[in-house]
């Protein structure tokens, strides 16, 4: 059987409490659970007693075999009882492949646009020096 240490919900309609639970990892978030370890308050302030573990008992439900979720190995991790390794996704923020053909066309659209506009101007700028009586040497 594949041990889960989840959270499951309590509380009422955009009042949200969780109890932290060992439940097997095919019964459904807030079904049948092994043994309640703890609660998380996401209302009360970071600073409080937002979350409240059993950490003997966690200890032993990790030695037998439970995996805990993402969210709790956080709250373990805050209270000492288990690492969680940090992540990083340096390339998550980047968009994606046809994103990236979509600025290179408009980058290039843009760029086509500015050149064209340039050769215009000074194609306008000649044809108009062009009738000016240029005036060589000042009035003495």
């Amino acid at each position: 059987m594949a041990l889960k240490i989840r959270l499951a919900r309590a509380g009422s309609k955009k009042r949200p409490y969780y109890h932290v639970v060992v439940a097997d990892a095919r019964s459904p978030r807030d079904g049948r659970f092994i043994e309640a370890l703890g609660s998380w308050n996401p209302l009360l302030p970071k600073d409080g007693e937002r979350v409240k573990v059993d950490a003997d008992r966690v200890k032993h439900w990790l030695s037998h075999g439970a995996q805990p979720t993402d969210r709790v190995l956080r709250f373990l991790d805050e209270a000492g009882i288990a690492k969680r390794e940090a992540r990083s996704n340096p390339t998550k923020a980047l968009p994606g492949k046809k994103a990236q053909e979509r600025a290179a066309l408009l980058k290039k659209a843009q760029e086509d646009a500015a050149a064209a506009a340039a050769s215009s101007w000074a194609d306008r700028r000649a044809g108009r020096d062009r009738h000016r009586r240029v005036i060589t040497a000042p009035f003495s």
